[in-house]
């Protein structure tokens, strides 16, 4: 087997280098977005302790 032979996936590398492309891409992408994520809700969070905070003064 050449390493050309093994690029073309028995014909089917289209369909296998876009599935592994796309699932690296989700793997990369996913972790930027919770980190995201999880600063809007420390954000909320921090906002509502010092509303019910300044409700209490």
């Amino acid at each position: 087997m050449s390493v050309a032979e093994f690029f073309d996936m028995g014909g089917y590398a289209l369909y296998v280098w876009s599935s592994f492309g796309a699932t690296a891409l989700l793997m990369i992408l996913e972790p930027i977005l919770l980190r995201g994520r999880r600063r809007a809700v420390l954000q909320r969070i921090s906002r509502l302790i010092r509303i019910r905070t300044e409700e209490n003064e």
